[in-house]
């Protein structure tokens, strides 16, 4: 199986659903990671706010994120200039990706790139 997991919850929102959105989301990129599968995770809209939240140690899904680090593909450039999260996600070593040219932008990341690669794409 090949599974996109793309994170697009707001950790500024302070809500319980956007925590519940980003627990579900690595979750299943553990899950999938621990059976086998091909999984690429990719943070997009104010979704890219969260890696530099998640790699704080007294985040409670520090753990968790510690364990799917690996399958972490990058964050919609942007997105994160839009977001103000371009330090943040450079600080973290997560690449920040471009090839969905949209004009007047620096690119976002492309979710047609996964489906076009037959990858289940599930939005959190």
């Amino acid at each position: 199986m090949k599974t996109a997991v793309i994170i697009i919850s707001d950790p500024k929102s302070g809500t319980e659903e956007a925590n519940g959105r980003l627990f579900n989301a690595l979750s299943l990129a553990y899950e999938a990671k621990e059976a086998g599968d091909e999984v690429a995770i990719v943070f997009i809209g104010a979704g890219t706010r969260w890696p530099a939240e998640l790699a704080k140690l007294s985040n409670p899904f520090n753990g968790l994120y510690n364990l799917v680090r690996d399958k972490i593909v990058g964050a919609s450039c942007a997105c994160a200039a839009v977001f103000g999260a371009t330090e943040g996600v450079k600080a973290c070593g997560v690449p920040t990706l471009s090839q969905n040219p949209v004009p007047t932008t620096p690119g976002l990341a492309s979710v047609r790139n996964f489906l076009v690669e037959g990858y289940t794409t599930l939005v959190f």
